[in-house]
């Protein structure tokens, strides 16, 4: 590697990714721009099949939503730690293996930050949660492992990996003026991921942080769980889901879950789904619903679906008022309805399930959440104002500030880059 060539941390998330460079010596991180003038991509692939091309982030989910023919594939790092990763896909140019898929992704962030810098990254921090997999250590470990050989594949040679939240806390750590305790909040698409750290401006230097570390802990719930919980109670009802058939029973609804789940939309919409779900047609007591859920599967609207359920949680929890979910392109003037009461409803379950992992990772520092000097937020998911809202009532007393949410990650990664150059130098 070129010896001028900065430091560099990718954060390859479920939702979008983002590359940070930390110049060698001294100096802050920067994003680099990675589509356009925008400093993210979203984790996604789109497998063109009218003109045999591939195409990644906004532009991306844009050829999908016009309805080019093709291969939309999202949320790839759920697939990690899954048997998922040993399988292979049809696209336009044959079967490719979801591993490869995620070295395409990797070896395409890769292609643009060599379209900045000059020159192509070989040394890499990479940002991995705490747990890709909760309660599965040896899966766990498989996962990192698959991440390691698709960004071999991708082309970076000297490969290292943080536990992203503990990168967040290495972007903060260059505003702090004093030693501190900080429970650092990472919640991003796939994962909520917690770390209790101590921080100062006496510390970020060292190469060695383990002390440093209290504790850390996560859960794997994030934005993209929440996106299907709220596809589940707000649309999929309209589609079927606990639609009673003519004996009393409900519509078996294995169908609805996977429609509203990112990464397993392309299954429902796969020919034996689709001829599944035909077969559903006589559970139904109201065949209109059927009629839509079949019109859905067969048009391929499931991610278009997800995509305008995606906005209206964003939207919602911005304004604090109702918002409208257009479901027209479904049938005729279809829509929902999602207020941020319901919201705060239908996601108190997973909610509760994150507050008591961030409760967990203090208990588990020593600490009690009054001695903590602040809790720290990053990951586009934070943003979300019902978790916000659940975390200072928890939290009561504590200063909660809120980050870079979609830079933080990746910034701290190239910090961390930096210090380990250091070190090797």
């Amino acid at each position: 590697m070129h010896e001028a060539m900065p430091a560099i941390g990718i954060d390859f998330g479920t939702s979008n990714s983002a590359i940070a460079c930390a110049p060698q010596g001294a100096g802050a991180a920067r994003l680099l721009a990675v589509e356009g003038e925008h400093q993210t991509l979203p984790t996604a692939v789109f497998f063109n099949a009218e003109d045999r091309s591939t195409h990644f982030g906004r532009d991306a989910i844009a050829h999908y939503l016009a309805g080019t023919e093709g291969r939309l594939m999202r949320s790839l790092k759920s697939l990690l730690g899954s048997s998922l990763m040993q399988e292979s896909t049809a696209v336009y140019d044959g079967f490719v293996s979801f591993h490869d898929i995620v070295a395409r992704f990797l070896h395409e962030l890769g292609s643009r930050a060599a379209t900045t810098l000059g020159e192509r990254p070989q040394r890499v921090v990479i940002g991995r949660p705490v747990h890709f997999v909760d309660d599965d250590a040896k899966r766990d470990r498989q996962a990192e492992d698959s991440l390691r050989g698709a960004a071999r594949s991708a082309g970076f040679r000297d490969i290292a990996f943080q536990l992203e939240p503990i990168a967040a806390a290495f972007d903060y750590e260059q505003r702090v003026a004093r030693e501190s305790l900080v429970l650092i909040v990472d919640i991003g698409g796939g994962t909520s991921d917690f770390t209790v750290v101590r921080l100062g401006p006496s510390r970020m230097t060292r190469a060695e942080r383990t002390d440093d570390i209290l504790a850390t802990s996560g859960v794997h719930i994030g934005g993209t769980d929440f996106d299907q919980r709220l596809n589940l109670e707000c649309v999929m009802p309209m589609l079927g889901f606990r639609h009673a058939g003519p004996q009393g029973r409900e519509v078996p609804n294995r169908v609805f879950f996977d429609l509203s789940t990112w990464h397993l939309i392309h299954w429902a919409q796969a020919p034996q789904a689709i001829g599944q779900a035909q077969l559903l047609r006589d559970n139904y007591t109201d065949r209109r619903l059927h009629e839509r859920l079949m019109r859905v599967l067969r048009e391929r609207l499931g991610h278009h679906i997800a995509n305008e359920v995606e906005g209206a949680k964003i939207r919602a929890s911005i304004s604090g008022e109702p918002v409208a979910i257009d479901l027209s392109f479904v049938d005729g003037a279809l829509n929902a309805t999602l207020t941020p009461t319901d919201m705060r409803q239908q996601l108190a379950e997973q909610l509760d399930a994150v507050i008591a992992c961030a409760h967990a990772c203090v208990k588990r520092a020593g600490l009690t959440s009054h001695m903590l000097d602040a809790i720290y937020l990053t990951g586009g998911s934070s943003a979300l104002q019902p978790f916000q809202q659940a975390l200072r009532r928890s939290f009561a007393g504590v200063q909660v500030i809120e980050g870079d949410l979609f830079g933080g990650v990746a910034a701290g990664l190239a910090y961390a880059a930096r210090v380990a150059q250091r070190a090797d130098a």
